[in-house]
């Protein structure tokens, strides 16, 4: 374990080479960590123990050729068909191990546009003016988790789109939690230029162990003038982990940021991607889905704050919940009285598998001004019978047309993933239906 103090923080900084500047906001976020509550709202987290937790692992020491990883990483990735996507639909791929980037590439006509594509760690190092841009979205004081973070963050990807410069195939990243008991807490900061165009897709797992771990990353986006930003999670973190994370972005004119993601994993999940719309014609969209199973509380959501006028926002969820799970989704959409024109939609669809499951929706809708249109729906409904026995009349396993049932319930979201995505999560979907029916 790793004491969490001042020295260790100090320590982490002088082995990284950061910075001065960095090494001064380490030490604030663990002094504001240190006098933030935990929060207020949703699932109950006293069985986090903080001291308990590894908050800095390095079982692997980083690459530059994917053959030179372990043995036992490789077969991993290879398992989630990392080096096959890296080949055939990625213009740059990255992998973490616990704290530390293990693996990075990138296209070189990609980086002959200029795109930088490179871990955290180096940005820091190697390009000054990134503490202009670094929890500039998410200052500490915003929560406990924040302020954790920032005190301890390790690994993470930086990427830079220069103006007019659009990425024609998705840059990805994986994050693997390795380590019992460890802690995880990448940070992602995306800064595409005015008209640049950019899709990120981030995947996260980890094995299953006794005591709990904490994966706590933050992601914070720039999206300037015109720019376009994609930014897609698929989670299957195992059932001992506490996922907590903080994503934000800034839209300015005439911007677009879409959120996408899928959850399938976690003991607790507590997240809610904010996209502030900051100037004229900036728009968002959130499409998540949610699967929560036995002993699991997904809490998520999505935040659309409007600051500027004729700006867009859609909230969509689709949440399946089985066994005794919890899902509640959180739409906020806030109006401040500059954001004439604007238009919002917040809609959450839920699926109960099972008599135990159990959900919740709390939209909340807020305008500050009456030149506004705001929309909001809700709804909730369990399997019918009647279907399932109609497709088990055709020959289905009851594994089988669960899966195709609720497959179909979330394909809005799904259509959304990249193809090579959507049929591992479809996969994904029917084991964890045959293991719960048997």
């Amino acid at each position: 374990m790793n004491a969490l103090t001042r020295e260790f923080v100090d320590g982490l900084s002088a082995e990284k080479n950061e910075p001065a500047w960095m090494r001064a906001h380490r030490a604030r976020c663990l002094e504001v960590f240190g006098r933030a509550p935990l929060p207020r709202f949703g699932p109950d987290l006293s069985e986090l123990d903080f001291s308990d937790l590894a908050y800095y692992a390095r079982p692997v020491d980083p690459v530059k050729r994917w053959e030179d990883l372990p043995d036992e990483i490789r077969r991993t990735f290879a398992a989630l068909r990392l080096p096959e996507a890296e080949q055939k639909a990625l213009a740059g791929l990255g992998a973490q191990v616990d704290s530390e980037v293990v693996y990075r590439s990138l296209l070189d006509t990609v980086r002959a546009q200029g795109v930088i594509f490179t871990s955290m760690d180096t940005a820091v190092r190697e390009y000054p003016w990134v503490e202009g841009y670094f929890m500039k979205v998410i200052p500490p004081e915003d929560n406990k988790f924040a302020a954790l973070h920032g005190a301890v963050w390790s690994g993470g990807t930086f990427i830079w789109i220069p103006p007019g410069v659009e990425v024609a195939v998705p840059l990805q990243a994986y994050y693997r939690m390795q380590t019992e008991a460890v802690g995880q807490f990448e940070h992602t900061l995306i800064v595409a230029e005015p008209g640049s165009s950019v899709h990120y897709i981030e995947g996260c797992s980890a094995p299953r162990y006794a005591r709990s771990a904490l994966h706590s990353g933050m992601v914070e986006i720039f999206a300037k003038e015109g720019a376009k930003v994609r930014f897609t999670t698929i989670q299957n973190w195992s059932k001992n982990v506490y996922n907590l994370n903080n994503k934000r972005a800034l839209a300015h004119a005439g911007a677009a940021v879409d959120w996408v993601s899928a959850s399938l994993g976690s003991k607790v999940t507590m997240l809610y991607p904010t996209t502030v719309l900051l100037g004229p014609g900036a728009r968002t969209e959130n499409l998540a889905f949610t699967f929560s199973q036995d002993g699991m509380w997904l809490d998520s959501g999505a935040r659309a704050l409007h600051r500027a006028p004729d700006t867009t926002s859609r909230l969509i969820s689709r949440s399946v919940v089985q066994g005794n799970g919890k899902s509640v989704f959180r739409g906020t959409v806030h109006v401040s009285p500059l954001a004439r024109g604007a238009k919002a939609h917040v809609e959450c669809s839920t699926l109960l598998l099972t008599p135990d499951a159990r959900t919740e929706t709390i939209p909340t809708l807020n305008a500050e001004t009456d030149d506004v249109e705001l929309g909001h729906e809700a709804t909730v409904g369990r399997v019918s019978q009647d279907q399932l026995f109609y497709l088990m009349s055709r020959g289905l396993s009851e594994a089988q047309a669960m899966s195709l049932i609720v497959n179909g319930f979330v394909s809005p979201i799904l259509k959304e993933i990249p193809l090579e995505y959507s049929v591992e999560l479809k996969g994904l979907l029917e084991m964890s239906f045959e293991r719960a029916i048997g």
